[in-house]
């Protein structure tokens, strides 16, 4: 007679079929579930979309619309118009989109939601009762369109979250709603004026990027030209500038403003004359006024004071001290002014840019020409791997970094390029080597990271300087990063290529897993498997069965490469070498096993062995000092767990953490 599982709201369930009838809807806010402006929906070209519709604009914010669809991995030939989230945590749509949630495989209950902040989550529900994000749509809050409304620009911080602020000469229309946005405080440029051009001016500031809404597109163009066709349309609210492309871009509307560091973008409000003076001496768009009323706790200072004894001489000897200290003063911001001009200029000479500012939390874009000359034109190569080559330099801060030069056979895009390099700049674990910044100039595509004195795992093993405890310090910090990727991450990270080349050690041995996420920096042609991934990645000997056997590939297979790295640790060898078997299994003919097959037969036991005997044939006994028997088993237990052939048995790294932890916490009580 009646049912609801054909219409959602703003939620889907496991196995509640999403169709070209079908539209999620956000809520239009805390508290309030009458519909928001913010739906996914099946477009008709049989996309699956999420569009901002306002009470002013509509637009689509994802997939980027700048990308064709094939380009953000759809395809408009199909009719069918069909989605669905399974109980595993996979999300399939007939224009072939899909997404894992990052603790896919696990039989737990999970929604898909379109938040009232216009993002796309899917929640999986924890043991405690509470709902967690295992995967989200727009990884940036400031991608989303129509949240500070139009004439304001966004702005996300980490420690504060996302912020609207009204661009110069406008404030806010609605006190208690930033979608609507903020107006002029000025007249119109439309009104009759005996001189517009006279009386406009334009406020630059860079790293600024709105949306759409240009009224003209010029290419090959200075700046004062750019201008100039601004001055001659009387809605035009500014210009977008390019110096490197000498691109212009007139706007007749600021809609979806947003700040990002590091750009090429560079605007120039248009206002009155008499207004831009104000703003000159202003960096940074002035935020949203607090409410400063009088509270109990104010204290109103009196502004009564006594007058002194008139003392002429005294006077004029503070006035002339106190102009020869405004003096120095005054030569000393010279000076500095000077400095700074000249270094900006060399810069702009050297580069024919106007260089690029730091990011508050230290990550930045650097030019070829810095990387250069930081790595003294490439000289020192402390590292090579299929992705790239790894230089030592030393930045202009001082600081000793690693510099990844990229082959060419991984370029990709700019665009795709900056938006990996963003997600991959976010994360942020001390088992996880930091990134520092990046370089896409031209074809030059570069990554910064935190120079390790220590060098690779696999230098540490082949010169014996890893005690047991160093080994087994390793072993935890190493688990510990790959878990954070797997499961902590809103992203879903795979490293796809761990071994140890690629766990670094700083000077107190202490181990971070690098070359996360390069799998993603990778120029992707198909999927194998739904997995995301065009080939095979990985180094044979590592490598899990599912690459092999062209299977779904998950976080399971960083797992088995784990795995192959605690029995290297262990056991001294080479999983790629070849390991000699016993006489005895083979009749008398010596020949060549697998790492993982050797240490699973000499474990093999039926009882009869103690187990610090089979542990001590398997053993390196190059290490100097006495191993822990108790230690080196746990590490050999949870290795073989790591390497089974199904991935199903796999433990999580989190589950491996757990494990490791679980075996210091009962040898210290």
């Amino acid at each position: 007679m009646w049912q609801s599982f054909d219409y959602p709201t703003d939620t889907l369930l496991p196995e509640q079929k999403f169709t070209r009838s079908t539209t999620l809807v956000s809520s239009r806010a805390r508290g309030n579930v009458s519909s928001g402006y913010f739906r996914l929906y099946f477009d008709n070209d049989n996309i699956l979309r999420l569009l901002y519709d306002g009470p002013y604009i509509s637009s689509v914010y994802w997939p980027y619309p700048f990308l064709l669809p094939w380009d953000s991995g759809r395809s408009t030939y199909n009719d069918s118009r069909i989605a669905w989230l399974d109980s595993l945590g996979n999300f399939t749509s007939s224009d072939g989109w899909k997404f894992l949630a990052s603790d896919y495989g696990k039989i737990i209950w999970r929604r898909l939601r379109m938040d009232r902040d216009g993002n796309l989550r899917c929640y999986s529900l924890l043991r405690g009762g509470e709902w967690s994000v295992s995967w989200q749509a727009v990884i940036g809050p400031c991608d989303i369109h129509g949240i500070c409304g139009p004439n304001a620009i966004c702005q996300y911080d980490a420690a504060s979250g996302r912020s609207c602020s009204c661009v110069p000469g406008y404030e806010r229309k609605n006190a208690s709603d930033w979608s609507e946005g903020c107006k002029p405080t000025f007249k119109s440029f439309c009104d009759d004026s005996p001189d517009i051009a006279d009386a406009t001016g334009f406020l630059h500031f860079p790293n600024r990027d709105f949306y759409g809404y240009e009224g003209g597109y010029y290419k090959n163009s200075t700046l004062s030209s750019c201008k100039r066709k601004c001055l001659e349309l009387c809605d035009c609210k500014g210009v977008q500038y390019r110096f490197n492309e000498r691109e212009c871009f007139i706007k007749v509307a600021l809609m979806q403003g947003r700040f990002l560091i590091g750009t090429r973008e560079n605007i120039y409000f248009r206002l009155p004359r008499s207004m831009v003076s104000l703003y000159q001496t202003r960096l940074e768009v002035e935020p949203a006024a607090l409410n400063c009323s009088d509270s109990p706790k104010d204290v109103r200072l009196q502004r009564v004071y006594l007058k002194g004894r008139d003392n002429k001489l005294l006077v004029k000897i503070l006035l002339i001290v106190a102009g020869v200290i405004a003096g120095l003063e005054a030569l000393g911001v010279l000076l500095v002014w000077y400095f700074v001009a000249a270094t900006s200029q060399t810069r702009k000479d050297e580069d024919g840019t106007d260089g690029y500012q730091l990011a508050s939390v230290g990550f930045r874009r650097f030019t070829y020409s810095e990387l250069k000359k930081a790595t003294q034109n490439f000289s020192q190569e402390i590292g090579r791997g299929a992705a790239g080559t790894v230089y030592k330099a030393i930045l202009t801060s001082g600081q000793v970094a690693a510099v990844k030069r990229l082959n060419d056979s991984s370029l990709q895009g700019e665009d795709e390029f900056l938006a990996e390099i963003s997600m991959i700049g976010k994360l942020n674990h001390m088992n996880l080597i930091e990134m520092w910044g990046y370089c896409a100039d031209d074809k030059h595509r570069l990554l910064v990271f935190e120079y390790m004195e220590r060098g690779s795992l696999a230098e540490n093993l082949s010169n014996r300087s890893l005690d047991w405890g160093k080994r087994f310090n390793v072993a935890i910090g190493a688990a510990k990063g790959l878990a954070y990727l797997h499961e902590e991450c809103l992203e879903w990270v795979l490293h796809c290529d761990v071994k140890p080349q690629n766990i670094l050690l700083d000077s107190n041995y202490w181990p971070k897993v690098a070359d996360f996420g390069l799998s993603k920096l990778l120029s992707r042609h198909g999927n194998v498997k739904d997995s995301g991934f065009s080939k095979i990645r990985g180094t044979r000997g590592y490598m899990a069965p599912e690459w092999v056997y062209d299977l779904s590939i998950t976080s399971k297979v960083d797992v088995y490469s784990y795995g192959v790295v605690l029995l290297e640790m262990v056991t001294g060898r080479s999983p790629s070498g070849g390991v000699a078997a016993d006489d005895s299994c083979s009749g008398g003919m010596a020949e060549n096993q697998r790492l993982v097959s050797w240490v699973r037969a000499k474990m093999k036991n039926d009882g009869d062995v103690p187990i610090a005997t089979l542990i001590e044939e398997i053993v390196d006994h190059s290490v100097e000092g006495e191993f822990d028997v108790k230690k080196v088993e746990i590490l050999v237990v949870a290795a073989l767990q790591c390497v089974s052939d199904d991935k199903d048995k796999r433990p999580s790294m989190s589950q491996v953490v757990e494990m490791l932890e679980c075996h210091v916490n009962k040898a210290e009580n």
